[in-house]
């Protein structure tokens, strides 16, 4: 009979089911009393029945009796993803031992019955592997950006949405405040609508924050989100009036994407930071903007700051290194350093031969990544507390 089990379950894993990364509405009183069942088991193998039973009644919707789909019967329903859902009933019935096994259904249980959140984001750390799409690595490699939506690339040296998205899942919750001190043409602001945080950025130049409001506003917002862009200098935005004007004091997630010095020129105004005199000049300017924009970033929450080197008179300049260095002075912790591979640019997209040429000659090798640099903030640059 556990022959004929063992071998039922291997032509049901490899035939007649093959789990996909969709979300599936579950009946959150019928799961748990299978659970229960499961936990109740005496043996291996009747342990492993119930297992399979278990996954017929989830694909079987139509005959689903017990009701595990059926989101108009008693008890709440939860929403789940359907490759977690198979992948943790797969582990279960791959246990070698009873007691193995059973510490795999009480975890599951727990994925199903209890909600477990940290402080600064909505990650469920019950169903940790659910979270398919968060990274975790040090290392992105991203060959296309995100064009969904209302995203643009037509902003040259905008960044790709990924790098938002990433950082709000991360560091914030639904309903939190998100800062980017550099909005451009709103990629931060779009990608914090999309989910469910507030954000406020500040763009130097009008009609470049004209572009911002307008691609902003054209995203839906099913959250019912505050987005605002506003025209200024983020080295003296008066971020708190900004805040105050929608009943809030602080922000929990900073992002800034300023330039990378002089490598485009984005305006002729003496304020931007493309325009600075020298490398000292552009780390005071951007110390100004970190000092002013951090007093409203609460303390324990995090700043990303997205920035590449560059290349001047034969010499690399590690201009992202440096400005780390300076912002590490400033009341904050450095948590990481994400470095993020990028296949093409706006500007050596049509060139590569070119670009290679160069390298060949010149010594160098061509750039092809920047950093995504995380602190967390400690303190202000006034306060000298003890942390």
């Amino acid at each position: 009979m556990q022959a004929k089990t063992l071998q039922g379950l291997t032509a049901f894993n490899e035939s007649a089911f093959r789990p996909i990364n969709k979300i599936m509405i579950v009946n959150k009183l019928k799961i748990l009393e299978m659970i229960l069942k499961l936990k109740g088991e005496e043996s291996l193998s009747s342990l492993r029945d119930g297992v399979l039973y278990l996954k017929h009644q989830l694909i079987n919707t139509k005959s689903d009796k017990i009701g595990l789909l059926n989101i108009d019967s008693n008890g709440d329903t939860i929403k789940i993803a359907q490759k977690y859902l198979f992948d943790e009933l797969q582990q279960i019935a791959d246990a070698q031992t009873l007691e193995r096994a059973k510490y795999y259904v009480e975890r599951f249980e727990k994925g199903i019955a209890e909600i477990k959140t940290s402080k600064i984001n909505d990650i469920n750390l019950n169903r940790w592997k659910e979270y398919t799409d968060i990274y975790t690595d040090s290392l992105w490699i991203c060959n296309k950006r995100d064009d969904s939506g209302v995203h643009t690339a037509g902003y040259w040296g905008n960044f790709i949405p990924q790098i938002p998205n990433q950082m709000i899942k991360r560091y914030t919750k639904k309903g939190d405040w998100v800062l980017d001190a550099f909005v451009g043409c709103g990629t931060t602001l779009i990608e914090s609508q999309r989910l469910g945080r507030n954000g406020i950025g500040i763009e130097l130049q009008e009609s470049v924050a004209q572009k911002a409001r307008k691609f902003v506003s054209s995203e839906p917002n099913k959250y019912g989100v505050i987005s605002e862009v506003a025209t200024g200098d983020s080295s003296i935005a008066d971020y708190k009036s900004l805040l105050q004007k929608h009943g809030q004091e602080s922000v929990q997630l900073l992002i800034m994407h300023p330039p990378y010095f002089d490598i485009i020129k984005f305006s002729d105004d003496p304020r931007d930071l493309s325009n600075a005199s020298s490398v000292d000049s552009f780390l005071k300017m951007m110390n100004k903007i970190v000092d002013n924009a951090s007093s409203v970033l609460d303390r324990g929450r995090y700043f990303a700051l997205v920035i590449g080197d560059k290349y001047s008179k034969g010499e690399w300049i590690p201009l992202g290194f440096l400005t780390m260095n300076e912002i590490a002075k400033r009341g904050f912790s450095l948590k990481s350093i994400i470095v993020k591979n990028f296949e093409e640019t706006t500007g050596k997209r049509n060139q590569k031969e070119l670009w290679r040429y160069r390298a060949l000659v010149g010594g160098f090798y061509i750039f092809k990544h920047e950093y995504i640099f995380l602190f967390k903030k400690n303190r202000g640059i006034y306060d000298k507390t003890p942390i």
